[in-house]
């Protein structure tokens, strides 16, 4: 059965593109070297924390908590592809580049997503889906261009951290679309997050993170990253690619840094830039041509 656009899906599709469009910085500050916690302390402490919280309102809501075994192997799928594959490596490749270029790398996200579907599917996506997708990230190019031609702070090493998140996180919701669980979207999340938590967990004591010495904006970073990123947006963004369908969720990696760039002028008074309207308008553009598509191959069908 092909999933539809529903008012229910576009408003937790809402939430990701509004919450997850200032996370990029958060992690800047939580992981930021002599000033935050270490990489995967920083992991634990968050989606670990996020995912008993969760499994707890779960619990105390009524919902069903037991896992059948189809599940369970779902929910570990998922859980390291997004967690450790997708975030952490986000998370360690943020300690040496500018959150702008970690954005930026991520917004390639759903052309990954587009091309795992259409090996799965074996057909490939319409033109006017791949020319969507393209303008989205032209636009994503446009609003960057600014920054790049300043100067910005990265690695190699760094650059391919990002690049195996884009393709770890591309894969594990391609996964989670694809393999609904019978739990609700909360304990869903929970599992999801309390997997990646307790791998976060061992990794921290393979590699024998030091002790943390975090400032108070660490501590601000992960408390935010904690309530909004991870129990509100995180869950919203399971909730959104059980109902909505996958192509149209995957349209948050291109609006997320429009968000970011908005929040910049609205809190902080950053300029607004010919190269932020072009870009902008070019993002909103290949997003509004994905719904399109989209809306056209309901109606053919």
């Amino acid at each position: 059965m092909k999933k539809e656009i529903t008012p229910a899906g576009l408003l937790n599709l809402f939430v990701v593109y509004i919450v997850w469009g200032s996370t990029y910085l958060a992690i800047r500050f939580g992981v930021r070297e002599g000033a935050g916690f270490p990489p995967f302390t920083f992991g634990f402490l968050r989606v670990a924390t996020a995912g008993v919280l969760l499994l707890l309102w779960g619990k105390f809501r009524g919902k069903a908590i037991s896992l059948t075994w189809r599940d369970f192997l779902t929910l570990l799928g998922s859980g390291l592809l997004l967690w450790i594959g997708g975030n952490g490596l986000v998370v360690l490749g943020e300690q040496r580049i500018d959150s702008s270029l970690a954005a930026l790398i991520i917004s390639s996200t759903p052309i990954w997503v587009a091309a795992y579907e259409a090996v799965l599917d074996k057909r490939l996506p319409s033109w006017r889906t791949v020319a969507a997708l393209l303008v989205g990230f032209s636009g994503i190019l446009v609003l960057s261009f600014p920054i790049f031609i300043s100067g910005v702070q990265a690695d190699a090493r760094s650059v391919f951290m990002i690049v195996g998140a884009s393709l770890s996180w591309g894969l594990g919701t391609v996964l989670q679309s694809r393999r609904p669980t019978q739990l609700s979207t909360v304990v869903s999340s929970g599992y999801q997050q309390l997997i990646g938590g307790i791998a976060f967990g061992i990794l921290a004591l393979v590699f024998r993170e030091p002790r943390p010495t975090p400032i108070p904006e660490a501590w601000l970073a992960l408390a935010y990253l904690l309530v909004f990123g991870s129990l509100l947006a995180f869950t919203s963004y399971v909730t959104a690619l059980q109902i909505l369908p996958t192509k149209i969720v995957m349209t948050y990696p291109y609006v997320n840094p429009v968000i970011a760039m908005f929040l910049g002028w609205l809190l902080l008074r950053e300029p607004i830039t010919p190269w932020t309207i072009g870009g902008a308008g070019l993002v909103l553009l290949g997003v509004a041509g994905v719904f399109r598509e989209r809306r056209k191959s309901v109606a053919s069908d």
